[in-house]
């Protein structure tokens, strides 16, 4: 999602598709349940994929306690997520270009500035929650400047929330037209990424339904979590998302994006989603363009496992530090 072409330009709210949805629950729990065991992946290629996992990750902190000290240190490591003797190892000895950074770095709108200050020179872009997160109850102007303020900071991807009572309630038009309004307000500055907070959601005919209106009003990337919820991103909400997104696919030709979100903490549960991206949707799915995992300890483990890799043994945690 660096650059700021292949947006979606959304589509008129086509009702009769979204009340035609239908998700059969078990074949969905079956579906998942063979994702482990249909494909394991070793050796070389395990770690081509935990280090095109690293590129996916949009380096999240989002706490009540976030300072600019914090902020620079954790974009000091999105645009160093691993070890240089390690990268030069993995044959990468950043000649002719070749750079491996994190897909973003993900903060609330008043810590953009520092993000965005320390991040100066690279090309990781800032990412920014927005719009009342990760509740979404506050009245509409407020959301709509917290986009506005985000992107005069210099965010260049919103993390929209939506309003979980439409959904809940079936009211399609007041949740396609309020995504439609936040995208507007996104324009040409900034991709959406519309957060669908699924463990508020009451079924996945629901989450199916919510993807597709999401889509239709113009978003570029849907999202399972706001990592607050009780229950975040599953493999099994993941799929239904998916396969919204192969849906529209097929009907509009626009591609559209993935972010898992929330409680995803190791280099195994990262492969799990990679292995859903790659069956479901294709390989252009395991790109940071189109596929990224709101994580902040994932790096870590990622990082841990890489080292194995190379060594054998693993590293004490502290060896590789956040920032």
């Amino acid at each position: 999602m660096t650059s700021s072409n292949n947006r979606n330009p959304g589509m008129p709210l086509d009702l009769d598709w979204v009340m035609g949805a239908h998700i059969n629950r078990s074949a969905v729990e079956r579906r998942v349940e063979s994702l482990p065991k249909r494909r394991t992946v070793k050796k070389d290629w395990q770690a081509a994929w935990l280090l095109r996992a690293v590129t996916c990750i949009d380096l999240t902190t989002l706490a009540g306690d976030d300072t600019p000290g914090r902020i620079k240190r954790l974009c000091a490591k999105a645009k160093q997520p691993l070890r240089p003797d390690m990268l030069a190892r993995l044959g990468f000895d950043g000649n002719q270009g070749e750079k491996v950074t994190v897909g973003a770095v993900c903060v609330y709108p008043s810590r953009v500035k520092d993000a965005v200050e320390a991040l100066r020179g690279s090309n990781v872009p800032v990412a920014s929650v927005a719009t009342g997160f990760p509740a979404g109850q506050i009245p509409m102007p407020q959301r709509i400047g917290e986009i506005e303020q985000a992107i005069e900071s210099g965010a260049r991807e919103i993390d929209v929330v939506i309003s979980r009572s439409h959904v809940l309630t079936g009211d399609w038009r007041s949740l396609y037209d309020e995504l439609k309004q936040f995208r507007q307000t996104c324009g040409d500055a900034a991709h959406m990424k519309t957060i669908l907070a699924t463990g508020d959601l009451g079924t996945l005919k629901q989450v199916y339904q919510a993807s597709l209106v999401a889509m239709m009003a113009g978003t570029d990337f849907i999202k399972t979590s706001t990592g607050k919820e009780t229950v975040n991103a599953t493999l099994e909400v993941s799929l239904v998302m998916t396969r919204a997104i192969r849906d529209y696919l097929e009907r509009t030709g626009v591609k559209i994006g993935f972010k898992p979100a929330g409680g995803i903490g190791t280099a195994k549960q990262a492969m799990a989603w990679q292995s859903l991206m790659k069956e479901e949707l294709g390989d252009e799915w395991l790109m940071p363009t189109l596929f990224r995992i709101g994580a902040s300890s994932l790096l870590t483990d990622l990082e841990r496992q890489l080292y194995h890799y190379l060594t054998g043994h693993y590293a004490a945690k502290h060896h590789m530090p956040m920032g």
